[in-house]
């Protein structure tokens, strides 16, 4: 793999005491690494205050350019600056120069794209997910039969996740039949070739966990049911049986209680 762009930034944000509490400036400094062995170096340093962009110095131009009326004349007068000029060199040396090849040994770091296709019911959808890739340059398109389909398909954000990874959803709004081949196309610069999930109509291994779930506790339900029935039947014929084995005496047979 060749890379040909890089873009590597320190941000550093300060408070300002001198207006108040909530006032704050920041300064971006990016290289941004370009063409074979990232030789071509162009360094910009973005001053802000308060989020409002005031200043900014562009090693290609050369120079300091501003954009209010204090910013312009100080970037006036450093950019007329030799010692300005040797500074911004020294920091081109040790935060770009110095830097390439572990620029170069990050921008090599890759890792394809997990794929899933999920269904959503409510409303009706499809989801491709490609999750834990990196770089986050990725193309996904979405098949009819082996006909792109172009309507009804959304995208997320390229986001994320930690760990120099990204994830990406793209959602269909269609009601798959069983008839219809539905495939997710998934590109990436990790991929020799692009990668085609495949919708499947059949229940996934969560529904069938589900199902088994289900059936197996009715199963024990209808055991202890039987159970119980029989246990009941045993004792019900064991109380039978004594009862058979008793002896009836006539009333009249019986002997007269003597009197008090």
């Amino acid at each position: 793999m060749h890379i040909h762009n890089f873009l590597f930034c320190v941000i550093l944000c300060l408070f300002s005491p001198v207006f108040s509490d909530e006032d704050f400036i920041q300064l971006k400094a990016c290289c941004t690494f370009n063409g074979p062995g990232l030789k071509d170096i162009e360094y910009i340093i973005v001053n802000r205050f308060n989020k409002k962009v005031i200043m900014q110095y562009n090693s290609t131009r050369g120079n300091w350019k501003g954009f209010t009326p204090f910013a312009i004349e100080k970037a006036s007068n450093w950019s007329r600056d030799p010692y300005d000029a040797q500074l911004r060199a020294f920091e081109i040396k040790i935060f770009c120069e110095d830097n390439i090849d572990p620029v170069q040994q990050l921008a090599n770091l890759t890792s394809a794209p997990t794929i899933k296709i999920n269904l959503v019911k409510r409303p009706s959808m499809l989801v491709c997910s490609a999750y834990n890739f990196y770089p986050k340059q990725i193309r996904m398109t979405w098949l009819r039969n082996g006909e792109e389909v172009t309507s009804a398909v959304s995208f997320s954000k390229v986001m994320s996740v930690g760990d120099w990874y990204y994830q990406i959803h793209s959602y269909l709004v269609h009601t798959p039949t069983r008839e219809e081949r539905m495939t997710c196309m998934v590109e990436h610069l990790t991929l020799s070739e692009p990668v085609l999930q495949v919708w499947d109509p059949s229940l996934p291994v969560t529904e069938w966990i589900k199902i088994g779930v289900g059936v197996f506790a009715l199963m024990l339900g209808f055991v202890i049911l039987i159970s119980g029935f029989i246990y009941y039947k045993k004792k019900s014929a064991a109380h039978f049986t004594f009862c058979q084995g008793r002896v009836s005496i006539p009333v009249e047979d019986l002997p007269a209680a003597e009197a008090t």
